[in-house]
């Protein structure tokens, strides 16, 4: 009798490998209750004390020091993979190779080249593959892009987008890979990147990029005397500062088929913002805004109100918008009422965890032919997981 069952692995387990696992262990917490049973077998890290600790937390049954042991388990069937940018695409093609379901981390990777070496892989494979961009999942978010795509707001004109963050403010905050690499490699890829795949999202394909700028501000930082987790590091420093090869501000002005203009502003050294993402939408026939400290909500202001009553609206996402019934662990009037409590709710870790079960939704089945010219297309591996297949 074939086990129905997915065994996943987490690849890194650093703070996003840490976030993966749990979200792998709630998984099922969410969604229906027909989808496959997720087993928790394995987190792999070159850091063995980080291994074995991901591995106790959350449940995992063993810890590797070696990746290939995870992507060539027996047992495993699905591999999140949550390591440095840099090291993605050996891990991913031999995860493919294998036959294993892949969830990579964003960004896909730090060169076309390596990319696009990526969708080959997967176009060759009958796996599915998918990238982490979890504001996808925001019930807010696809609320504005159904108003949007319905044509109640009409065409996107002006899409404004912000992602300002704090975490590279001091600079007493230890080297680590974020700060490393040419330009592009900073801010835009690592924050960056959420919000270029929410302005396709909302207004479709990029078409020209221009006016990019990039800015260092914080031109070296000190080498740790260790292992470190996250932003804040948590380890000795050295005296020794090693100097930093990426942007630390980005900005830039880019276009979207149907004439659509979208500006763009990105930080890691805005004081005080610990994760700010906002986006307005200047639409034919109203505008909507949305911000993530409130992340349950959006604005929204259209011709739909009498002259009276007209003006800007704030709206709660409840379970009859996009992402939303399924996507909590709570059903009907219970997932209504949490979501309309005051401030913000729906957080990340609600994000991550329905992309977790929108892969396990990819359980053990017979193996299908490639699609012709594959590695070309993009399409849906479920709600909220693009692909690139």
């Amino acid at each position: 009798m074939n086990d129905p069952s997915i065994g996943v692995a987490v690849i890194g387990a650093g703070m996003v490998g840490r976030a993966h696992a749990n979200a792998y262990r709630n998984a099922s917490t969410v969604f229906d209750l027909d989808l496959p049973p997720v087993r928790l077998v394995a987190v792999a890290d070159v850091h063995e004390p980080f291994a074995a600790d991901a591995a106790r937390r959350y449940g995992f049954e063993r810890a590797e020091t070696d990746w290939r042991a995870a992507v060539e388990a027996p047992d495993v069937q699905a591999v999140s993979v949550a390591v440095a940018n840099h090291l993605h695409r050996e891990i991913v093609e031999a995860a493919f190779a294998a036959g294993k379901h892949v969830l990579c981390e964003k960004p896909l990777a730090p060169s076309v080249a390596d990319a696009q070496a990526m969708v080959d892989a997967a176009a060759t494979s009958d796996r599915i593959g998918a990238v982490g961009f979890t504001f996808r999942r925001s019930p807010a978010l696809s609320a504005i892009r159904e108003e949007v795509v319905s044509g109640r707001l009409g065409r996107v004109r002006h899409l404004v987008g912000n992602y300002w963050t704090d975490y590279g403010f001091d600079p007493q905050r230890p080297m680590s890979w974020r700060y490393q690499g040419g330009p592009g490699s900073g801010v835009l890829a690592d924050i960056g990147s959420h919000l270029v795949d929410l302005a396709e999202f909302l207004c479709g394909p990029t078409t020209g990029v221009q006016g990019t700028s990039m800015t260092t501000l914080i031109t070296s930082r000190p080498k740790p005397l260790g292992v470190a987790v996250g932003h804040a590091g948590g380890v000795p420093l050295s005296d020794e500062r090693v100097p930093v090869g990426n942007e630390d501000i980005c900005t830039f002005t880019a276009a979207y088929d149907g004439g659509t203009i979208g500006t763009f502003s990105l930080s890691r050294v805005a004081y005080g913002h610990a994760n700010t993402l906002r986006l307005d939408l200047f639409c034919e026939n109203g505008t909507a805004s949305f911000d993530m400290t409130r992340p349950a909500e959006f604005s929204i202001v259209d011709g739909a109100r009498q002259r009276c009553t007209a003006g800007v609206h704030r709206a709660v996402a409840s379970v009859c918008l996009p992402r939303s019934a399924h996507g909590l662990p709570h059903g009907g009037a219970r997932a209504e009422r949490l979501l309309r409590l005051p401030g913000p709710s729906v957080p990340r870790s609600d994000r991550r965890r329905g992309e977790a079960r929108t892969m396990s939704r990819h359980g053990p089945r017979p193996a299908q032919p490639a699609r012709a010219g594959g590695g070309r297309r993009r399409r849906q591996a479920g709600p909220g997981l693009t692909t690139f297949l």
